[in-house]
């Protein structure tokens, strides 16, 4: 009787976690749609003179990051396996350049290097947008109930 109650709590508990990351994954996947529409064409390099202002990981292959309030770039990664733990970030550059296929992400505890493969700049107008459209809630009006 023990191992039917053992085998209901632990079923009962694995749908709970499996549904608790609901949310998260459509969240991850709303960011990643918003970034990815607002990017632009690929370009070689970009000016980055530290530190970031920000960052943000959407993926182990994909990064956001803030050179200037209102600049941003997509990093595309060769795999970066602790990404989206990792507590701080750093990049490399030469001469205030990060390059495509020379410069690296680099994580924090553990310091790996992960190769820029892509860097796509953002427009930050049309990421606001599609951010602003993905809040867009549609909402009905509650029926009229008689007063009793």
């Amino acid at each position: 009787m023990k191992s039917w109650f053992f085998i209901a709590a632990s079923v009962t508990a694995g749908l709970l976690v499996a549904c608790s990351n609901v949310p998260y994954a459509k969240r991850n996947s709303d960011r990643l749609a918003a970034y990815t529409a607002a990017a632009g064409a690929p370009v070689k390099s970009f000016h980055f003179f530290s530190p970031l202002y920000s960052w943000e990981p959407l993926s182990d292959t994909q990064l956001v990051v803030y050179t200037k309030y209102k600049e941003a770039y997509l990093l595309d990664l060769d795999a970066c396996a602790n990404l989206q733990v990792t507590n701080g970030i750093g990049l490399t550059s030469n001469l205030g350049q990060v390059q495509v296929r020379f410069d690296k992400v680099i994580t924090r505890s553990p310091r790996i290097p992960c190769t820029i493969s892509q860097i796509r700049p953002i427009d930050i107008a049309h990421l606001k947008a599609v951010q602003q459209a993905q809040r867009k809630i549609e909402a009905d009006p509650r029926p009229a109930t008689s007063g009793a």
